[in-house]
């Protein structure tokens, strides 16, 4: 049996995720937010805190950037967000810069790298190379 409030908090999640891109887009003005993706949200059981994750294309310098022009744009981005929802009470915004691209690229180098040493089957990312054949 699935858990409503779970549910609940997943399509919520989802529906900011979508109202904050497209504020991203439309609404916000501030170049350093420009190029910036939303990937997902994470909502306190409350819903009284949203954790954004963010992610951006460039350098350190490029990632400060879009965190400074987050919190600049974080007042407006709320408001927006609980008129466009209407929402009661409208999460205070957290945001964070999302790692699971990097962390995926760096593990599919790793299996690269495993691959060209011998330590993987071709064609596989997963199994050690045993020097058998799959019967």
């Amino acid at each position: 049996m699935r858990d409503k409030a779970f549910d609940r908090n997943a399509r919520l999640a989802g529906e900011i995720r979508a109202v904050l891109a497209g504020l991203l887009l439309d609404g916000v003005k501030d170049p350093r937010l420009a190029q910036v993706t939303i990937s997902s949200i994470r909502l306190s059981a409350d819903r009284s805190k949203a954790q954004v994750y963010f992610s951006v294309v460039g350098d350190a310098e490029r990632e400060r950037q879009a965190g400074d022009g987050f919190a600049a744009a974080a007042p407006f981005l709320r408001r927006e967000l609980g008129q466009r929802m209407r929402m009661r009470v409208v999460p205070t915004l957290e945001f964070r810069r999302d790692t699971s691209y990097e962390y995926g690229d760096r593990m599919e180098r790793l299996f690269d790298r495993l691959s060209d040493e011998g330590l993987l089957k071709p064609g596989s990312d997963t199994a050690p190379a045993t020097g058998e054949e799959d019967p």
